[in-house]
């Protein structure tokens, strides 16, 4: 069976978000995807090995649209500008894009090659914020590794109507950003012990 004219990776990917965002990602399906681009399912299979192999290029693709907000956020600020532009980016990512985010925390294939290139392209954002701090190697990575934690942990418990007092949820993620701020001097001096 021969391409269908216009349909290409990309007009998939771009069809998938907009299913995954508008009906949360694990409503995708082939089916539904067919039905979204007015196509027959096999046409799929020019561009796709099936559902899982959607669902990584998916996740690839949603790992580099994040990693594009956060770079084009950080872009002309640095030290704890550049770390609070990365975090309002983050968040607001998953806000806009909930299905692509889903997409990102629901990998399967932890050794694809183009995975990982675009996982490390992503943690080389951070890495390049994060060495305002004198943070590398190890102590960088530890760093990231908290960065990622809170912006994850408020992202989910805010899809999920985790916050439920009156409070500002996004004065509380920069609070909290502050407090990992000064914890990136601790994490440095500990490293340099």
């Amino acid at each position: 069976m021969s391409p269908r004219v216009g349909l290409d990776i990309n007009t998939i990917l771009l069809a998938t978000s907009k299913l995954a965002d508008a009906n949360g990602l694990e409503e995708v399906t082939l089916a539904s995807l067919s039905k979204f681009l007015n196509i027959k399912t096999p046409s799929l299979y020019n561009h796709i090995n099936g559902i899982q192999d959607l669902r990584k290029k998916l996740s690839i693709y949603s790992i580099r649209k994040l990693r594009e907000d956060m770079a084009n956020a950080a872009i002309g600020k640095s030290g704890d500008d550049a770390v609070h532009a990365l975090a309002d980016a983050y968040t607001s990512f998953s806000k806009k894009h909930p299905g692509l985010y889903s997409s990102i925390n629901n990998v399967s294939d932890f050794n694809d090659e183009d995975l990982i290139a675009e996982e490390n392209a992503l943690i080389d954002v951070v890495l390049k914020v994060l060495a305002a701090y004198g943070l590398k190697g190890d102590s960088a990575i530890h760093a990231t590794r908290g960065l990622r934690s809170i912006l994850h942990g408020f992202t989910s418990l805010d899809q999920n109507n985790g916050f439920g007092l009156s409070q500002s949820v996004n004065e509380s993620l920069h609070l909290t950003i502050d407090a990992l701020i000064a914890g990136f001097y601790v994490i440095k001096d500990t490293a340099s012990k």
